[in-house]
Protein backbone atom coordinates (compact mmCIF):
# COMPACT_ATOMS: atom_id res chain seq x y z
CA UNK A 1 0.00 0.00 0.00
CA UNK A 2 2.80 2.71 0.89
CA UNK A 3 4.59 2.10 -2.92
CA UNK A 4 1.29 2.81 -3.97
CA UNK A 5 1.08 5.80 -2.40
CA UNK A 6 4.51 7.11 -2.69
CA UNK A 7 3.56 6.17 -6.37
CA UNK A 8 0.33 8.20 -6.50
CA UNK A 9 2.48 11.08 -4.88
CA UNK A 10 5.14 10.99 -6.87
CA UNK A 11 3.52 11.93 -9.72
CA UNK A 12 3.85 15.44 -8.62
CA UNK A 13 7.95 15.09 -8.81
CA UNK A 14 7.10 13.73 -12.28
CA UNK A 15 5.25 16.94 -12.94
CA UNK A 16 7.50 19.18 -11.51
CA UNK A 17 10.65 17.50 -13.75
CA UNK A 18 8.52 17.50 -17.13
CA UNK A 19 8.11 21.06 -16.36
CA UNK A 20 11.54 21.76 -15.62
CA UNK A 21 12.89 19.47 -18.92
CA UNK A 22 10.64 20.34 -21.09
CA UNK A 23 11.92 23.74 -22.27
CA UNK A 24 14.96 21.85 -23.25
CA UNK A 25 13.56 20.66 -25.91
CA UNK A 26 10.51 23.92 -26.60
CA UNK A 27 13.67 27.01 -26.41
CA UNK A 28 14.95 26.10 -30.54
CA UNK A 29 11.52 26.29 -31.92
CA UNK A 30 10.53 29.49 -29.24
CA UNK A 31 13.62 31.14 -30.56
CA UNK A 32 12.02 30.80 -34.08
CA UNK A 33 8.46 31.13 -33.80
CA UNK A 34 8.92 34.15 -30.99
CA UNK A 35 12.31 35.84 -31.47
CA UNK A 36 13.82 36.01 -27.81
CA UNK A 37 16.79 37.24 -26.58
CA UNK A 38 18.55 36.43 -23.69
CA UNK A 39 17.11 38.21 -20.94
CA UNK A 40 13.57 37.18 -22.33
CA UNK A 41 14.43 33.62 -22.36
CA UNK A 42 15.96 33.90 -19.16
CA UNK A 43 12.45 35.14 -17.70
CA UNK A 44 10.35 32.60 -19.37
CA UNK A 45 12.23 29.46 -18.16
CA UNK A 46 12.34 30.87 -14.61
CA UNK A 47 8.87 31.73 -14.55
CA UNK A 48 8.62 27.88 -13.27
CA UNK A 49 10.55 28.28 -10.08
CA UNK A 50 9.44 32.10 -9.64
CA UNK A 51 5.69 30.52 -9.76
CA UNK A 52 7.08 27.76 -7.37
CA UNK A 53 8.34 30.34 -4.74
CA UNK A 54 4.87 31.84 -4.46
CA UNK A 55 3.17 28.22 -4.41
CA UNK A 56 5.77 27.44 -0.87
CA UNK A 57 4.39 30.40 0.33
CA UNK A 58 0.46 29.58 -0.10
CA UNK A 59 1.40 25.86 0.77
CA UNK A 60 2.88 27.05 4.24
CA UNK A 61 0.28 29.04 5.33
CA UNK A 62 -2.83 26.60 4.57
CA UNK A 63 -1.20 23.06 5.05
CA UNK A 64 -2.31 22.75 8.53
CA UNK A 65 -5.33 24.08 7.86
CA UNK A 66 -6.69 21.99 4.63
CA UNK A 67 -4.65 19.38 5.00
CA UNK A 68 -2.08 17.86 2.66
CA UNK A 69 -4.38 15.78 0.43
CA UNK A 70 -6.71 19.25 -0.31
CA UNK A 71 -3.25 20.94 -1.32
CA UNK A 72 -2.44 18.34 -3.89
CA UNK A 73 -5.41 17.93 -5.37
CA UNK A 74 -5.22 21.90 -5.88
CA UNK A 75 -1.92 21.33 -7.26
CA UNK A 76 -2.91 19.09 -10.16
CA UNK A 77 -5.70 21.70 -11.10
CA UNK A 78 -3.24 23.89 -11.60
CA UNK A 79 -1.03 21.84 -13.54
CA UNK A 80 -3.99 21.09 -16.00
CA UNK A 81 -4.62 24.80 -16.39
CA UNK A 82 -1.02 26.12 -16.59
CA UNK A 83 0.31 22.73 -19.39
CA UNK A 84 -3.21 23.91 -21.43
CA UNK A 85 -2.61 27.67 -21.33
CA UNK A 86 0.89 26.82 -22.24
CA UNK A 87 0.15 24.88 -25.16
CA UNK A 88 -2.18 27.81 -26.40
CA UNK A 89 0.12 30.82 -26.02
CA UNK A 90 -0.05 33.08 -28.74
CA UNK A 91 2.78 35.42 -27.34
CA UNK A 92 6.19 35.38 -24.71
CA UNK A 93 3.88 36.87 -22.31
CA UNK A 94 1.09 34.56 -22.13
CA UNK A 95 3.04 31.45 -22.34
CA UNK A 96 5.53 33.61 -19.31
CA UNK A 97 1.90 33.89 -17.47
CA UNK A 98 1.07 30.03 -18.52
CA UNK A 99 4.58 28.72 -16.62
CA UNK A 100 3.99 31.30 -14.05
CA UNK A 101 0.44 28.77 -13.30
CA UNK A 102 2.22 25.85 -13.59
CA UNK A 103 5.12 26.59 -10.93
CA UNK A 104 2.09 27.77 -8.66
CA UNK A 105 1.23 24.22 -8.92
CA UNK A 106 5.25 23.00 -8.66
CA UNK A 107 5.34 25.23 -5.50
CA UNK A 108 2.34 23.86 -3.54
CA UNK A 109 3.24 19.91 -4.57
CA UNK A 110 6.81 19.64 -4.24
CA UNK A 111 5.94 20.51 -0.58
CA UNK A 112 2.86 18.71 -0.07
CA UNK A 113 4.18 15.29 -1.91
CA UNK A 114 7.38 14.52 0.34
CA UNK A 115 5.43 15.90 3.43
CA UNK A 116 2.71 13.54 2.30
CA UNK A 117 4.73 10.84 1.90
CA UNK A 118 6.98 11.13 5.16
CA UNK A 119 3.93 11.37 7.58
CA UNK A 120 2.77 8.12 6.05
CA UNK A 121 6.02 5.82 5.83
CA UNK A 122 7.27 3.66 8.52
CA UNK A 123 10.43 5.19 9.82
CA UNK A 124 12.63 1.76 8.51
CA UNK A 125 11.80 2.78 4.60
CA UNK A 126 10.61 6.77 5.22
CA UNK A 127 14.11 7.77 3.19
CA UNK A 128 13.20 5.02 0.14
CA UNK A 129 9.51 6.22 -0.15
CA UNK A 130 10.27 10.09 0.17
CA UNK A 131 12.93 9.56 -2.61
CA UNK A 132 10.54 8.30 -4.89
CA UNK A 133 9.42 11.71 -5.69
CA UNK A 134 12.88 12.53 -6.64
CA UNK A 135 13.04 9.54 -8.68
CA UNK A 136 10.12 10.44 -10.21
CA UNK A 137 11.30 13.80 -11.07
CA UNK A 138 13.52 12.19 -12.81
CA UNK A 139 11.73 10.05 -14.69
CA UNK A 140 9.61 13.61 -15.88
CA UNK A 141 13.10 15.12 -17.31
CA UNK A 142 13.41 12.20 -19.02
CA UNK A 143 9.94 11.79 -20.14
CA UNK A 144 9.98 15.65 -21.45
CA UNK A 145 13.54 15.21 -23.02
CA UNK A 146 12.00 12.52 -25.25
CA UNK A 147 8.36 14.16 -25.61
CA UNK A 148 11.05 17.37 -26.91
CA UNK A 149 12.93 15.05 -29.59
CA UNK A 150 9.08 13.14 -30.65
CA UNK A 151 7.60 16.80 -31.13
CA UNK A 152 10.80 19.06 -31.95
CA UNK A 153 9.33 21.31 -34.25
CA UNK A 154 6.15 22.27 -32.21
CA UNK A 155 6.32 23.39 -28.69
CA UNK A 156 2.52 23.36 -28.33
CA UNK A 157 2.46 19.37 -28.07
CA UNK A 158 5.52 19.58 -25.72
CA UNK A 159 3.59 21.91 -23.49
CA UNK A 160 0.26 20.50 -24.19
CA UNK A 161 1.49 16.56 -22.88
CA UNK A 162 1.86 17.92 -19.18
CA UNK A 163 -1.56 17.70 -18.95
CA UNK A 164 -1.69 14.10 -18.94
CA UNK A 165 0.28 13.11 -15.99
CA UNK A 166 -1.69 15.84 -14.12
CA UNK A 167 -4.92 14.28 -14.75
CA UNK A 168 -3.77 11.32 -13.47
CA UNK A 169 -2.13 12.94 -10.33
CA UNK A 170 -5.97 14.34 -9.37
CA UNK A 171 -7.29 11.00 -9.91
CA UNK A 172 -5.06 9.39 -7.89
CA UNK A 173 -4.70 11.83 -4.81
CA UNK A 174 -8.59 11.68 -4.93
CA UNK A 175 -9.06 8.18 -4.29
CA UNK A 176 -6.41 8.87 -1.05
CA UNK A 177 -7.47 9.84 2.51
CA UNK A 178 -5.06 12.69 3.88
CA UNK A 179 -1.99 11.57 6.70
CA UNK A 180 -2.43 9.54 10.05
CA UNK A 181 -0.50 12.32 11.36
CA UNK A 182 -2.22 15.48 10.43
CA UNK A 183 -5.82 13.89 11.17
CA UNK A 184 -4.56 13.30 14.35
CA UNK A 185 -3.63 17.14 15.16
CA UNK A 186 -7.10 17.69 13.80
CA UNK A 187 -8.78 15.41 16.58
CA UNK A 188 -10.36 13.01 13.94
CA UNK A 189 -9.11 9.91 15.85
CA UNK A 190 -10.55 7.28 14.45
CA UNK A 191 -9.89 8.31 11.07
CA UNK A 192 -6.40 8.29 11.75
CA UNK A 193 -6.17 5.37 13.39
CA UNK A 194 -8.06 3.81 10.11
CA UNK A 195 -5.94 5.33 7.65
CA UNK A 196 -2.93 3.86 9.61
CA UNK A 197 -4.10 0.43 9.69
CA UNK A 198 -4.80 0.52 6.35
CA UNK A 199 -1.66 2.00 4.85
CA UNK A 200 0.30 -0.85 7.18
CA UNK A 201 -2.31 -3.55 5.85
CA UNK A 202 -3.01 -4.35 9.23
CA UNK A 203 -6.07 -4.36 11.60
CA UNK A 204 -6.27 -1.87 13.94
CA UNK A 205 -6.11 -3.98 16.54
CA UNK A 206 -2.56 -5.34 15.89
CA UNK A 207 -0.11 -4.37 18.36
CA UNK A 208 2.20 -2.55 16.12
CA UNK A 209 -0.07 -0.85 14.47
CA UNK A 210 -1.25 0.37 17.97
CA UNK A 211 2.15 1.03 19.26
CA UNK A 212 2.92 3.19 16.57
CA UNK A 213 -0.50 4.98 16.40
CA UNK A 214 0.37 5.51 20.28
CA UNK A 215 3.50 7.85 19.56
CA UNK A 216 1.66 9.57 16.54
CA UNK A 217 -1.39 10.08 19.12
CA UNK A 218 1.04 11.51 21.82
CA UNK A 219 2.97 13.74 19.59
CA UNK A 220 -0.09 14.94 17.57
CA UNK A 221 -1.75 15.72 21.09
CA UNK A 222 1.51 17.83 22.28
CA UNK A 223 1.22 19.79 18.79
CA UNK A 224 -2.54 20.18 18.70
CA UNK A 225 -3.06 23.63 20.51
CA UNK A 226 -0.13 24.85 18.89
CA UNK A 227 -0.02 27.57 16.51
CA UNK A 228 3.11 27.80 14.15
CA UNK A 229 4.47 31.47 13.86
CA UNK A 230 7.87 32.70 11.78
CA UNK A 231 9.32 33.07 15.10
CA UNK A 232 9.01 29.49 16.39
CA UNK A 233 11.58 28.47 13.45
CA UNK A 234 14.03 30.79 15.27
CA UNK A 235 13.87 29.01 18.81
CA UNK A 236 16.82 27.14 19.74
CA UNK A 237 14.56 24.34 19.60
CA UNK A 238 14.09 24.69 15.67
CA UNK A 239 16.70 27.07 14.37
CA UNK A 240 18.92 23.87 14.38
CA UNK A 241 16.31 21.76 11.78
CA UNK A 242 15.99 24.92 9.94
CA UNK A 243 19.55 25.38 9.01
CA UNK A 244 20.09 21.88 7.72
CA UNK A 245 16.42 22.21 5.73
CA UNK A 246 17.24 25.69 3.95
CA UNK A 247 21.55 24.70 3.99
CA UNK A 248 20.84 21.63 1.80
CA UNK A 249 18.23 23.01 -0.77
CA UNK A 250 20.72 26.26 -1.06
CA UNK A 251 23.82 24.04 -1.81
CA UNK A 252 21.68 21.84 -4.19
CA UNK A 253 20.45 24.69 -6.30
CA UNK A 254 23.88 26.91 -6.37
CA UNK A 255 25.51 23.38 -7.45
CA UNK A 256 23.85 24.04 -10.59
CA UNK A 257 21.85 21.47 -11.00
CA UNK A 258 18.48 23.60 -12.66
CA UNK A 259 21.08 25.33 -15.38
CA UNK A 260 22.01 21.69 -16.80
CA UNK A 261 18.91 20.30 -16.69
CA UNK A 262 17.01 23.61 -18.51
CA UNK A 263 20.80 24.42 -20.96
CA UNK A 264 21.61 20.89 -21.80
CA UNK A 265 21.29 21.37 -25.01
CA UNK A 266 22.90 24.51 -24.92
CA UNK A 267 26.16 23.05 -22.55
CA UNK A 268 26.34 20.34 -25.20
CA UNK A 269 26.22 22.96 -28.39
CA UNK A 270 29.26 25.16 -26.49
CA UNK A 271 31.14 21.92 -26.19
CA UNK A 272 31.12 21.10 -29.79
CA UNK A 273 28.04 19.59 -30.53
CA UNK A 274 26.80 20.50 -33.60
CA UNK A 275 23.03 19.81 -34.93
CA UNK A 276 20.26 20.24 -32.71
CA UNK A 277 18.92 16.60 -32.66
CA UNK A 278 22.30 15.24 -31.57
CA UNK A 279 22.41 17.86 -28.28
CA UNK A 280 19.17 16.92 -27.51
CA UNK A 281 19.93 13.20 -28.06
CA UNK A 282 23.25 13.37 -25.83
CA UNK A 283 20.20 15.30 -23.11
CA UNK A 284 17.91 12.37 -22.93
CA UNK A 285 21.34 10.06 -21.74
CA UNK A 286 22.18 12.47 -19.25
CA UNK A 287 18.42 11.65 -18.06
CA UNK A 288 18.45 8.24 -18.46
CA UNK A 289 21.62 8.09 -16.33
CA UNK A 290 19.63 10.63 -13.82
CA UNK A 291 17.09 7.81 -13.95
CA UNK A 292 19.06 4.93 -13.60
CA UNK A 293 21.52 6.76 -10.44
CA UNK A 294 18.56 7.98 -8.41
CA UNK A 295 17.33 4.04 -8.63
CA UNK A 296 20.66 3.55 -6.85
CA UNK A 297 20.81 6.51 -4.25
CA UNK A 298 17.12 5.07 -3.24
CA UNK A 299 18.21 1.31 -2.59
CA UNK A 300 21.31 2.96 -0.70
CA UNK A 301 19.31 5.70 1.23
CA UNK A 302 18.23 3.58 4.32
CA UNK A 303 21.32 1.53 4.18
CA UNK A 304 24.37 3.88 3.90
CA UNK A 305 22.77 6.51 5.66
CA UNK A 306 22.02 10.17 4.48
CA UNK A 307 25.38 11.88 5.80
CA UNK A 308 27.55 9.47 4.01
CA UNK A 309 25.59 9.39 0.72
CA UNK A 310 25.77 13.44 0.71
CA UNK A 311 29.60 13.13 1.47
CA UNK A 312 29.71 10.61 -2.00
CA UNK A 313 27.31 13.24 -3.62
CA UNK A 314 29.30 16.57 -3.09
CA UNK A 315 32.48 15.04 -3.72
CA UNK A 316 31.56 13.52 -7.28
CA UNK A 317 29.99 16.51 -8.05
CA UNK A 318 32.61 18.97 -7.49
CA UNK A 319 35.10 16.63 -9.12
CA UNK A 320 32.74 16.29 -12.41
CA UNK A 321 32.23 20.20 -12.36
CA UNK A 322 35.71 21.23 -12.12
CA UNK A 323 36.46 18.59 -15.09
CA UNK A 324 34.32 20.20 -17.26
CA UNK A 325 35.36 24.07 -16.22
CA UNK A 326 39.26 23.09 -16.97
CA UNK A 327 38.58 21.95 -20.45
CA UNK A 328 36.47 24.66 -21.12
CA UNK A 329 39.39 26.87 -19.60
CA UNK A 330 41.96 25.26 -21.78
CA UNK A 331 40.04 24.87 -24.73
CA UNK A 332 40.72 21.10 -24.79
CA UNK A 333 40.25 19.77 -28.29
CA UNK A 334 38.64 16.97 -26.35
CA UNK A 335 36.28 18.84 -25.11
CA UNK A 336 32.96 17.20 -25.98
CA UNK A 337 33.83 14.22 -24.63
CA UNK A 338 35.22 15.73 -21.16
CA UNK A 339 31.92 17.75 -21.06
CA UNK A 340 29.64 14.52 -21.54
CA UNK A 341 32.10 12.50 -19.02
CA UNK A 342 31.17 14.57 -16.66
CA UNK A 343 27.93 15.71 -17.24
CA UNK A 344 27.14 12.09 -16.48
CA UNK A 345 29.49 11.96 -13.23
CA UNK A 346 27.90 15.01 -12.62
CA UNK A 347 24.47 13.84 -12.53
CA UNK A 348 25.09 10.57 -11.00
CA UNK A 349 26.29 12.23 -8.35
CA UNK A 350 23.85 14.52 -7.68
CA UNK A 351 21.03 11.79 -8.85
CA UNK A 352 22.22 10.07 -5.37
CA UNK A 353 22.18 12.70 -2.80
CA UNK A 354 22.06 15.81 -3.66
CA UNK A 355 18.89 15.75 -5.11
CA UNK A 356 16.73 13.39 -3.12
CA UNK A 357 18.17 14.25 0.38
CA UNK A 358 17.16 17.67 0.67
CA UNK A 359 13.17 16.77 0.05
CA UNK A 360 13.77 13.70 2.02
CA UNK A 361 15.52 15.63 5.23
CA UNK A 362 13.08 18.73 4.71
CA UNK A 363 10.32 16.12 6.05
CA UNK A 364 12.38 14.74 8.86
CA UNK A 365 13.76 17.04 10.62
CA UNK A 366 10.91 19.77 11.63
CA UNK A 367 8.80 19.18 14.59
CA UNK A 368 4.69 18.36 13.99
CA UNK A 369 3.62 22.02 15.01
CA UNK A 370 5.92 23.67 12.56
CA UNK A 371 6.87 20.98 10.01
CA UNK A 372 4.63 22.95 7.30
CA UNK A 373 5.98 26.57 8.36
CA UNK A 374 9.62 24.82 8.06
CA UNK A 375 8.92 23.24 5.25
CA UNK A 376 7.58 26.33 3.65
CA UNK A 377 10.58 28.42 4.28
CA UNK A 378 12.47 25.93 3.18
CA UNK A 379 10.99 25.36 0.09
CA UNK A 380 11.21 29.41 -0.62
CA UNK A 381 15.11 29.28 -0.56
CA UNK A 382 14.68 26.10 -3.20
CA UNK A 383 12.47 27.90 -5.17
CA UNK A 384 14.46 31.65 -4.28
CA UNK A 385 17.90 30.33 -5.96
CA UNK A 386 16.01 27.98 -8.11
CA UNK A 387 14.91 30.84 -10.01
CA UNK A 388 18.25 32.84 -9.69
CA UNK A 389 20.40 29.89 -11.43
CA UNK A 390 18.17 29.66 -13.74
CA UNK A 391 17.95 33.23 -14.89
CA UNK A 392 21.51 33.90 -14.89
CA UNK A 393 22.70 31.27 -16.23
CA UNK A 394 22.42 32.46 -19.79
CA UNK A 395 23.93 35.76 -19.09
CA UNK A 396 26.79 34.34 -17.11
CA UNK A 397 27.91 32.08 -19.54
CA UNK A 398 27.79 35.30 -21.42
CA UNK A 399 29.55 37.53 -19.45
CA UNK A 400 32.80 34.38 -18.29
CA UNK A 401 31.89 31.39 -20.05
CA UNK A 402 31.06 27.77 -20.06
CA UNK A 403 34.31 27.42 -17.64
CA UNK A 404 33.63 30.18 -15.16
CA UNK A 405 30.35 29.38 -14.23
CA UNK A 406 30.90 25.66 -13.65
CA UNK A 407 34.25 26.30 -11.41
CA UNK A 408 31.37 28.48 -9.49
CA UNK A 409 29.37 25.77 -9.23
CA UNK A 410 32.42 23.07 -8.12
CA UNK A 411 33.09 25.86 -5.28
CA UNK A 412 29.49 25.82 -4.12
CA UNK A 413 30.09 21.50 -4.08
CA UNK A 414 33.43 21.74 -1.90
CA UNK A 415 31.19 24.46 0.68
CA UNK A 416 28.78 20.97 0.48
CA UNK A 417 31.13 18.28 1.96
CA UNK A 418 32.10 20.78 4.96
CA UNK A 419 28.29 21.53 5.97
CA UNK A 420 27.41 17.92 5.49
CA UNK A 421 30.50 16.83 7.67
CA UNK A 422 29.73 19.79 10.60
CA UNK A 423 25.89 20.12 10.45
CA UNK A 424 23.88 17.19 8.61
CA UNK A 425 22.47 14.78 11.30
CA UNK A 426 21.52 10.87 10.63
CA UNK A 427 18.29 10.25 9.95
CA UNK A 428 17.86 7.20 8.63
CA UNK A 429 15.76 4.77 10.80
CA UNK A 430 14.48 7.60 13.22
CA UNK A 431 11.07 8.31 13.87
CA UNK A 432 9.88 11.36 13.28
CA UNK A 433 8.87 11.49 16.62
CA UNK A 434 11.70 10.62 17.76
CA UNK A 435 13.82 13.37 16.10
CA UNK A 436 11.13 15.71 17.84
CA UNK A 437 12.08 14.64 21.35
CA UNK A 438 16.05 14.95 20.24
CA UNK A 439 15.39 18.72 19.46
CA UNK A 440 13.12 19.01 22.35
CA UNK A 441 15.75 17.57 25.01
CA UNK A 442 18.49 20.67 23.58
CA UNK A 443 21.18 18.45 22.09
CA UNK A 444 23.05 19.28 18.94
CA UNK A 445 20.75 17.84 15.85
CA UNK A 446 24.08 16.91 15.03
CA UNK A 447 24.18 13.83 17.28
CA UNK A 448 21.39 12.40 16.72
CA UNK A 449 22.30 9.30 14.64
CA UNK A 450 20.73 5.76 13.22
CA UNK A 451 20.98 2.11 15.46
CA UNK A 452 23.46 1.26 12.55
CA UNK A 453 26.04 3.72 13.12
CA UNK A 454 25.80 2.99 17.32
CA UNK A 455 28.53 0.62 18.99
CA UNK A 456 25.55 -0.37 20.84
CA UNK A 457 23.53 -1.91 18.09
CA UNK A 458 26.37 -4.64 17.73
CA UNK A 459 26.13 -7.68 18.33
CA UNK A 460 28.51 -8.17 22.06
CA UNK A 461 30.92 -11.30 21.96
CA UNK A 462 30.20 -14.12 23.95
CA UNK A 463 33.64 -13.25 26.06
CA UNK A 464 32.66 -9.55 26.93
CA UNK A 465 29.16 -10.72 27.68
CA UNK A 466 28.45 -10.56 31.44
CA UNK A 467 27.43 -13.21 33.80
CA UNK A 468 23.80 -13.55 34.30
CA UNK A 469 21.04 -14.78 36.83
CA UNK A 470 18.65 -16.89 36.02
CA UNK A 471 15.84 -14.33 35.12
CA UNK A 472 12.60 -15.10 37.23
CA UNK A 473 10.17 -15.84 34.54
CA UNK A 474 12.63 -18.26 33.06
CA UNK A 475 12.26 -20.66 35.96
CA UNK A 476 8.70 -21.29 34.20
CA UNK A 477 9.19 -24.22 31.68
CA UNK A 478 6.86 -22.37 29.38
CA UNK A 479 9.62 -19.21 28.98
CA UNK A 480 11.63 -19.16 26.17
CA UNK A 481 15.41 -18.33 26.10
CA UNK A 482 16.12 -15.02 25.33
CA UNK A 483 19.70 -13.69 24.92
CA UNK A 484 19.55 -10.35 26.91
CA UNK A 485 22.65 -9.05 26.41
CA UNK A 486 21.75 -9.09 22.20
CA UNK A 487 18.08 -7.47 23.17
CA UNK A 488 19.22 -4.78 25.49
CA UNK A 489 22.15 -4.17 22.82
CA UNK A 490 19.20 -4.04 20.10
CA UNK A 491 17.01 -1.64 22.33
CA UNK A 492 19.61 1.06 23.46
CA UNK A 493 20.49 2.77 20.30
CA UNK A 494 16.57 3.90 20.41
CA UNK A 495 17.25 6.43 23.57
CA UNK A 496 18.42 9.86 23.69
CA UNK A 497 21.30 8.71 25.74
CA UNK A 498 22.63 5.77 23.74
CA UNK A 499 25.79 7.31 23.08
CA UNK A 500 26.34 8.10 26.64
CA UNK A 501 25.30 4.61 27.68
CA UNK A 502 27.33 3.04 25.52
CA UNK A 503 30.16 2.00 28.01
CA UNK A 504 27.48 1.39 30.74
CA UNK A 505 25.93 -1.47 28.62
CA UNK A 506 27.22 -4.46 30.54
CA UNK A 507 25.69 -2.92 33.51
CA UNK A 508 22.68 -1.94 31.95
CA UNK A 509 22.29 -5.61 30.89
CA UNK A 510 22.57 -6.99 34.85
CA UNK A 511 20.07 -4.50 35.90
CA UNK A 512 18.02 -5.86 33.27
CA UNK A 513 18.48 -9.46 34.45
CA UNK A 514 17.75 -8.85 37.77
CA UNK A 515 15.08 -6.52 37.71
CA UNK A 516 11.74 -8.42 38.07
CA UNK A 517 9.43 -5.67 36.11
CA UNK A 518 12.58 -4.62 33.79
CA UNK A 519 13.00 -8.11 32.66
CA UNK A 520 9.44 -8.33 32.35
CA UNK A 521 9.35 -5.24 30.13
CA UNK A 522 12.04 -6.50 28.15
CA UNK A 523 10.63 -9.86 27.35
CA UNK A 524 7.47 -8.08 26.41
CA UNK A 525 9.45 -6.33 23.30
CA UNK A 526 11.05 -9.29 22.16
CA UNK A 527 7.61 -10.77 21.84
CA UNK A 528 6.39 -7.96 20.07
CA UNK A 529 9.38 -7.61 17.74
CA UNK A 530 9.62 -11.47 17.14
CA UNK A 531 13.14 -10.87 18.30
CA UNK A 532 16.02 -13.03 17.69
CA UNK A 533 20.21 -13.53 17.63
CA UNK A 534 21.14 -10.65 15.81
CA UNK A 535 17.65 -9.25 14.96
CA UNK A 536 16.28 -5.45 15.00
CA UNK A 537 13.74 -3.94 17.54
CA UNK A 538 12.21 -0.68 15.98
CA UNK A 539 10.85 2.07 17.99
CA UNK A 540 6.83 0.86 17.44
CA UNK A 541 8.11 -2.62 18.92
CA UNK A 542 8.45 -0.64 22.54
CA UNK A 543 4.59 0.01 22.81
CA UNK A 544 3.43 0.37 25.81
CA UNK A 545 6.67 -0.48 27.76
CA UNK A 546 8.82 2.48 25.94
CA UNK A 547 8.28 4.89 28.61
CA UNK A 548 9.36 2.67 31.39
CA UNK A 549 12.47 1.53 29.02
CA UNK A 550 13.12 5.08 28.18
CA UNK A 551 12.73 5.95 32.15
CA UNK A 552 15.16 3.48 33.18
CA UNK A 553 17.85 4.71 30.45
CA UNK A 554 17.34 8.12 31.84
CA UNK A 555 18.12 7.49 35.36
CA UNK A 556 21.20 4.92 34.79
CA UNK A 557 22.44 8.08 32.47
CA UNK A 558 22.23 10.88 35.59
CA UNK A 559 23.83 8.60 37.42
CA UNK A 560 26.50 7.71 35.25
CA UNK A 561 30.15 9.47 35.73
CA UNK A 562 29.34 10.85 31.85
CA UNK A 563 27.18 13.41 33.49
CA UNK A 564 28.29 13.59 36.91
CA UNK A 565 31.50 15.20 35.21
CA UNK A 566 29.55 17.56 33.49
CA UNK A 567 28.09 18.87 37.18
CA UNK A 568 31.58 19.84 38.28
CA UNK A 569 32.00 20.90 42.39
CA UNK A 570 28.73 21.28 44.46
CA UNK A 571 28.17 25.06 45.14
CA UNK A 572 27.74 24.78 48.73
CA UNK A 573 31.69 23.15 49.31
CA UNK A 574 30.65 19.72 49.24
CA UNK A 575 27.60 20.04 51.93
CA UNK A 576 24.23 18.29 50.37
CA UNK A 577 22.13 18.96 52.93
Amino acid sequence: MMYLIAAIAGIAGALFGFDEGVIAGALAPLRRDLGIDPVAEGMMTAAVPFGAFLGAIVAGRLALAFGRRRLLLAAAVLFVVGALLSALAFGLWTLTFARLIIGLGVGVAAMMAPLYISECAPAAQRGMLVSIYQLAITLGILGAYVVGYAFHESWRWMFAVGAVPAIALFVGIFGLSDTPRWLAVRGREAEARAALARMREKSESDPAVKAEFAEILTGATQDENRKARLSDLLTPRVRPALIVAMGLFLLQQLSGINAVIYYAPTVFELSGFGSTTTQILATAGIGVVNVLMTIVGMALIDRLGRRLLLLIGFAGTAVALGVIAIGAATGSEMMGKLALGGLVLYIASFAIAIGPLPWVMMSEVFPLDVRALGMSIASLVNWGFNFLVVFSFPVLVAEFGLAGVFGLYAVVCVVGLAFTQWLVPETSGVSLEEIERHLDSGRPLRDLGPCATSAASRPVPPEERPAMATPPEATSPAAAPLDFALLVAAVLPLDHYHRELEPLLPDLIRIVVLNDQLNAAFRRIAERAGFTEGGEIERAHLGDDGPAVHTFFEYVYFASPAFLSTVGEWPLGGVRG
